[in-house]
């Protein structure tokens, strides 16, 4: 292919017409562009917009599979599937896109969770938020956490609270308020498992921030969490009668991509797959993108929602101090294999919806969903479908094996913890090499050194910097769209 040069001259601010260059077409890269298009609408700015994806699908980690068998049909989650709608975003913009009428709730009549210990399936109290108990009988007589180990989570509530903003890891925080079994029982598996970290390295302040704040106020997590409790109880009681409660936790009817394919749909800009960037450079009061296959395209703006290794890679030339700050940003690998069975073959059923496996127990996976009770309209009536998680931190040997051998592996775990002994009627594999950033201990101290160290219009994006989950990504592709057109009216004004 000739080489090709796609021109936007300089001349362009003063006509207060705007192209941007967003890097990566994952949630993070497309919220960012929906927001440029909205904000620029609203704010009188000409935008072209341009997205480039080196794969040849949109979504990144964002994948819904559909599979039929005798003309039904599961539907399968690769990455995510569902956002929390305690933060905001990710259901601002499902709204925004007309996704209403598809949203699924989970199924909160079987929303038990049950965690492993010494190999058996062990349900966990009700009253659990997170990790704090917030049910006095529940609590006590589970068989979950050890006599000693209740009492020393009792002891919240009168150890001194921390009062400084200083860092520290997931496994200090919660050994210091709760003890060492409910970070191995509780913590570790939970939240540790939410971002695929070791908890001996998770920054609190970046993955759980909350939990200090409640700690500073309440001066407990208990206390706090009870709190939070009434609060949430006193605005259901005020709900308006007839209103539907909102669930925790939300997909779409046809799986979580709904959201990835409504975007794509109704964004006005300049969208290309299978379009790999080689390299980014300032040029001429702009930046100067290249393409592999030769293409140049000259931007005001450019925005980068890849991984933080290959962002690091694409600047590094023009920006070494940038790229060796972003190339600090570790990843782990992660991977799922989804399993489907006809319920008359899984003799003793979880009454639940899933089954965490803490480090501790020493096993090749990390944690199951039983997918068609989590949610309904994932598996044909009379049939299962569930999802095993291996790979991160926890079970990094899993990632390396052959399809067979994790086959193997899964299927022996499940007879052992669920007594499930059949033949799957099928499974799908899904391995995410380096795609899951960790957020170690002074994170977000990092990540303002990389936007420090980043020149005028160039921005960074997505999980490896503020928020891993859907909301986050679509809340900083917001943030990251209002800071760049701020940006660039300040330049038109001073011109």
């Amino acid at each position: 292919m000739d080489a090709t040069t796609d021109v936007t001259t300089d001349a362009t601010i003063t006509e207060n017409r705007l192209r941007i260059v967003i890097i990566g077409g994952g949630i993070a890269g497309l919220s960012t562009a929906w927001h440029l298009e909205q904000q620029a609408a609203q704010q009188g700015i000409v935008l072209d917009d341009i997205v480039l994806e080196s794969a040849d699908r949109w979504g990144g980690k964002v994948l819904s599979e559909q599979v039929e068998t005798d003309g039904d049909a599961f539907i399968i989650e690769a990455g995510p599937d569902s956002f929390l709608t305690q933060k905001p975003w990710a259901l601002q913009l499902a709204r925004q896109l007309g996704l209403e009428d598809h949203f699924l709730g989970t199924n909160d009549a079987k929303r038990k969770t049950y965690v492993l210990r010494k190999g058996k399936p062990i349900v966990m109290p009700d009253g659990i938020m997170m990790m704090v108990p917030t049910q006095f009988m529940p609590f006590v007589t589970s068989p979950l956490i050890s006599p000693l180990g209740k009492l020393r989570m009792g002891l919240d509530l009168l150890i001194p609270p921390r009062m400084d903003d200083e860092d520290e890891t997931l496994s200090q925080f919660v050994g210091r308020r709760l003890g060492k079994e409910a970070v191995d029982k509780l913590a570790e598996p939970m939240m540790a498992g939410i971002y695929n970290a070791s908890a001996e390295r998770q920054s609190i302040m970046a993955t759980f921030p909350h939990y200090r704040a409640l700690e500073k106020e309440y001066g407990s997590l208990t206390r706090g969490m009870l709190a939070s409790k009434r609060k949430r109880e006193t605005a259901k009681a005020n709900r308006p009668a007839g209103s539907k409660p909102l669930s925790a936790f939300i997909s779409f009817d046809g799986g979580t991509d709904e959201l990835i394919t409504a975007l794509i749909a109704q964004l006005q800009g300049d969208l290309r797959l299978n379009a790999t960037v080689e390299s980014v450079a300032m040029e001429a009061g702009g930046y100067l993108v290249r393409l592999v296959d030769g293409t140049e395209i000259q931007a005001d703006a450019v925005v980068m929602a890849t991984p933080a290794y290959v962002t690091a890679d694409l600047i590094g030339e023009k920006l070494p101090e940038a790229a060796r700050l972003l190339e600090n940003i570790r990843y782990v690998s992660t991977g799922t294999i989804s399993l489907a069975y006809r319920e008359a073959d899984i003799h003793k059923p979880l009454d639940g919806a899933g089954l965490l496996v803490p480090s501790s127990e020493k096993r090749p996976i990390n944690a199951i969903t039983i997918s068609s009770t989590k949610f309904d309209k994932r598996a044909p009536e009379g049939m299962v479908l569930m999802r095993v998680f291996f790979g991160g931190s926890r079970s990094a040997e899993t990632m390396h094996m052959d399809d067979d051998t994790l086959r193997q592996t899964v299927r022996a775990e499940l007879k052992a913890m669920l007594g499930i002994t059949a033949e799957p009627l099928f499974d799908r594999i899904y391995r995410w090499w380096q795609a899951n950033p960790q957020y170690d201990v002074d994170h977000l101290k990092h990540v303002d050194a990389i936007e420090a160290a980043l020149p005028e219009g160039l921005y960074v994006t997505g999980s490896p910097y503020r928020g891993v989950g859907l909301p986050d990504c679509v809340h900083q592709g917001q943030q990251t769209a209002g800071k760049l057109l701020a940006s660039y009216k300040e330049r038109m004004t001073s011109a």
